[in-house]
C-alpha cells in the first residue's frame, strides 16, 4: 500500500505525462533521492532476518538425509550462497541508482507488457514459499500449543481440511493472518521489523545452542559420523544437484532484490549490507543447527534423529510436560518455566518466520501482480493475491520429504528464474552499460514499449533442457536416464549462461533500437 506523499515526491522527480501513464502507480514508482535511508545495517539486518528461517535451519538436514557428513554439507550450503551472491549484486546495482522494483527493471529487458512474464513466474514461485513458510510457521504454532495443551491435538478428530488436519489448519491460518496484517501497513514497517525481529531470532538460536549442548554434555555423535559416499563420483551426483538446490534457495531473491535495493542509500551499502548478511549467516545458522540437531541426537536417545532437524520437534520436547523417549523426567520439570520456555520460543520462532516471509515472499509478488495493471491492482491487492494462491498450492505437498523438497521443488524453479537472471543481467551490464531512461519504462510508446521478443525466445530456449529432466524428476516421463537427465542438476547455471547467451545474439547493437 502506496504512501501518497511518496508518490507525489516520486511524480515530481519524472516527465508530467508520466501521472496519466497505465503503466505506473504509487507502489512501482521510482523511490525519490530523499526517500533511499537504507544502510548497511538495514541490508545486513535484512538478510540475516530472512536467512534466520527454519527452512535454512533444515538445510543441513536435507543434505545429510541423502548422504552427506557433515562438513561436507555446510560446504554445500555456503558455496551455494557464495555463487547466488554475484547474481543478487548484479541485480541490484540498479534498484539503487534509478530506485526502480524489479518488475519495472524487468520492462527493460522483457519490453513493458513482456516483463510480465518473467514477473508472473518469479511471482508463483513466491506463492509457493509464502505457502511453504507460513504452513512451517503454523506447525510451531500446533508443536508449542500440543506440549502445553495435549487435547489440542485431537480437535476435531479425523476431519481434515484441504489435507491438514483441524489444528494445523487453525494455526495456519492464523500465521497467514498475520502475515497479511504486517504487509498492508507497507515496506517502511517491514524496514522497522526486519531491524529488530535480526537481533531477536539470534539471540533466541544462540540461547538453544548453549541450553542443549549443555544439557547434553557436549556436540554430539554427528560430528563422527562420515558420509555415505564410497567414492568422489558417487558424492559429485549428489553434491551438484544439491549445490544447484542451494543456488535455488535463494535464486529468487536473485531477481527481485532491487524491490528491496531501491531504498539503498548508496551503492557501497547495499553491496557491503548484502555481502555481510547472506553467505555468513546461511553458513552460521546452517552450523549452529548442526551442533544443535547433534546434541540434541545425544540428549533425546529414543527419538528418531531425522525428526530433530526440525527445531520445533526439538523445542516441542524440551517444553513437554511429560518426558521424551529415553530420559526419565521432563527436560523441563517446573511449568511455570516450562510455560515462559515455550512463549519465548514461540516468539522467535514466530518472529524468524514471519520476517522471511514478508520480506522475501510478499513483498515482490505483491509488486509483480500489480504489474499486470498498475492502474487495477494495488501492492495492497497484490499481498492478498499471493496469500490466497499460497493456500491454493498445497505447501504441506511440497515438504514431503528431502528428494521432493531438492530435486523437484528448488532445482525446478530454478530453471525458470536462472534463465531471467541470465537475460536480465545480460541486458543491463553488457547491452545497456548499465544506463536506462527511467521515463520511458512507465510509457507505453518509449523506447521499452511492448514485447521485446529477443528476450523470450531466449527465456524459452534457456528453460528448455531443463524440462525433460524436470519431467523425469517428478516421474511424469520414465525410462533411462539420458544427456537430459544429466543437465537437469545444472538447471541454474544452464538456463542462466544459455539464455544471456541467446539473448546478446538475438539483441541489437545499435543504441538507436534499443
Amino acid at each position: 500500500m502506496h504512501d501518497p506523499a511518496l508518490t507525489r515526491e516520486a511524480l515530481a522527480e519524472l516527465p508530467p505525462d508520466i501521472a496519466t501513464s497505465p503503466l505506473f502507480n504509487g507502489d512501482l514508482a521510482p523511490v525519490p533521492k530523499a526517500r533511499r535511508t537504507w544502510t548497511t545495517w538495514n541490508f545486513a539486518a535484512l538478510w540475516v532476518s530472512m536467512a534466520h528461517c527454519l527452512p535454512t535451519y533444515m538445510l543441513a538436514g536435507g543434505l545429510i538425509a541423502l548422504g552427506m557428513n557433515w562438513w561436507q554439507s555446510l560446504l554445500t550450503i555456503a558455496l551455494g550462497n557464495v555463487i547466488v551472491l554475484v547474481p543478487i549484486l548484479l541485480n541490484a546495482h540498479p534498484g539503487t541508482k534509478y530506485g526502480i522494483p524489479f518488475p519495472v527493471l524487468a520492462r527493460a529487458s522483457f519490453g513493458t507488457m513482456g516483463a510480465n512474464v518473467p514477473a508472473i513466474l518469479r511471482a508463483i514461485v513466491a506463492c509457493g514459499w509464502f505457502g511453504i513458510q507460513t504452513y512451517i510457521g503454523g506447525e510451531a504454532v500446533r508443536t508449542f500449543l500440543v506440549a502445553l495443551w495435549p487435547t489440542f491435538a485431537g480437535l476435531g478428530g479425523d476431519a481434515t481440511i484441504m489435507g491438514l488436519g483441524v489444528p494445523s489448519a487453525i494455526t495456519f491460518g492464523i500465521f497467514w493472518l498475520i502475515n497479511i496484517a504486517i504487509i498492508l501497513f507497507g515496506m517502511n514497517a517491514v524496514r522497522i521489523f526486519e531491524n529488530w525481529s535480526a537481533p531477536l531470532v539470534l539471540i533466541m538460536a544462540g540461547w538453544l545452542l548453549w541450553w542443549i549442548v549443555s544439557r547434553a554434555g557436549g556436540l554430539g555423535p554427528m560430528f563422527d559420523r562420515p558420509s555415505s559416499f564410497a567414492t568422489n563420483a558417487d558424492f559429485w551426483k549428489v553434491f551438484v544437484p544439491s549445490l544447484t538446490g542451494m543456488i535455488g534457495f535463494w535464486a529468487t531473491l536473485s531477481l527481485n532484490i532491487p524491490d528491496f535495493t531501491r531504498y539503498g542509500r548508496g551503492q557501497r551499502e547495499q553491496f557491503w549490507g548484502q555481502t555481510l548478511g547472506l553467505p555468513t549467516t546461511m553458513f552460521a545458522f546452517s552450523a549452529m543447527a548442526v551442533v544443535i540437531t547433534s546434541a540434541a541426537e545425544s540428549l533425546l536417545t529414543g527419538v528418531d534423529p531425522k525428526t530433530l532437524w526440525d527445531p520445533v520437534v526439538v523445542l516441542g520436547h524440551i517444553t513437554s510436560s511429560t518426558a521424551p523417549a529415553g530420559l526419565d523426567a521432563a527436560l523441563i520439570a517446573d511449568p511455570s518455566s516450562r510455560w515462559l520456555v515455550a512463549l519465548l520460543s514461540l516468539i522467535g520462532v514466530g518472529v524468524a518466520t514471519i520476517a522471511t516471509n514478508i520480506a522475501a515472499n510478499v513483498v515482490s509478488p505483491a509488486n509483480d501482480f500489480a504489474n499486470i495493471a498498475p492502474r487495477i491492482i494495488s501492492f495492497k491487492t497484490g499481498g492478498v493475491i499471493t496469500g490466497i494462491l499460497g493456500i491454493l498450492i498445497m505447501p504441506w505437498k511440497l515438504l514431503a520429504n528431502p528428494e521432493s523438497y531438492i530435486f523437484e521443488w528448488l532445482i525446478g524453479y530454478s530453471a525458470l528464474l536462472g534463465p531471467i537472471a541470465g537475460i536480465m543481467i545480460a541486458d543491463y551490464w553488457i547491452l545497456r552499460k548499465k544506463e536506462l531512461d527511467v521515463p520511458d519504462l512507465y510509457r507505453t510508446n518509449g523506447r521499452y514499449a511492448g514485447i521485446r521478443w529477443s528476450a523470450l525466445i531466449a527465456l524459452a530456449v534457456g528453460i528448455a533442457p531443463n524440462i525433460p529432466g524436470f519431467l523425469g524428476a517428478v516421474k511424469v516421463i520414465a525410462g533411462q536416464p539420458t544427456v537430459w537427465d544429466a543437465i537437469y542438476p545444472y538447471a541454474w547455471f544452464t538456463g542462466l549462461f544459455v539464455a544471456g547467451a541467446v539473448y546478446l545474439v538475438l539483441s541489437p547493437r545499435s543504441s538507436a533500437q534499443r
